[in-house]
């Protein structure tokens, strides 16, 4: 029998499909209860009314989300806090402005490095010599 430590509460218990103990199970299953039945009644509810009517966290109820339990196509109102800047978003991890300056930014960074993974930026510093020494090479 493989045990394990909830990641959850800590408690000891033999591993299973969901890798929790039986009682936070139980305790998820309900908490995943209470937000169905609110959307179920509140069809154009939004992830933070779900959250102060259920009183389940924001990030269970994103969890929920990624784990396909609750679905976005029945609730035209609901997203999930972008994880850069908080904009409501409907799916990924990132919202569009953040994913596209997330973007520009390793562009930035591969263009001022060699195939090698060296910073080609010439500097004014201390090791300025070094480097000229090194691009004779």
């Amino acid at each position: 029998m493989n045990l394990d430590n909830c990641p959850r509460c800590g408690k000891l218990y033999a591993k299973n499909l969901r890798d929790l103990c039986p009682a936070c199970i139980k305790d998820l299953d309900h908490l995943y209860e209470l937000c169905a039945t609110y959307l179920r009644d509140n069809r154009g509810a939004t992830i933070y009314e779900v959250s102060e009517q259920t009183e389940v966290s924001i990030a269970q109820i994103t969890r929920f989300i990624r784990e396909g339990r609750i679905s976005l196509m029945d609730a035209p109102n609901m997203g999930y806090p972008c994880e850069m800047c908080s904009n409501t978003i409907r799916e990924g991890n990132l919202c569009e402005s953040c994913r596209t300056r997330l973007t520009k930014d390793i562009n930035k960074l591969n263009l001022n490095n060699d195939k090698y993974g060296y910073n080609t930026k010439q500097g004014n510093g201390a090791y300025q010599s070094l480097d000229r020494t090194r691009d004779k090479y």
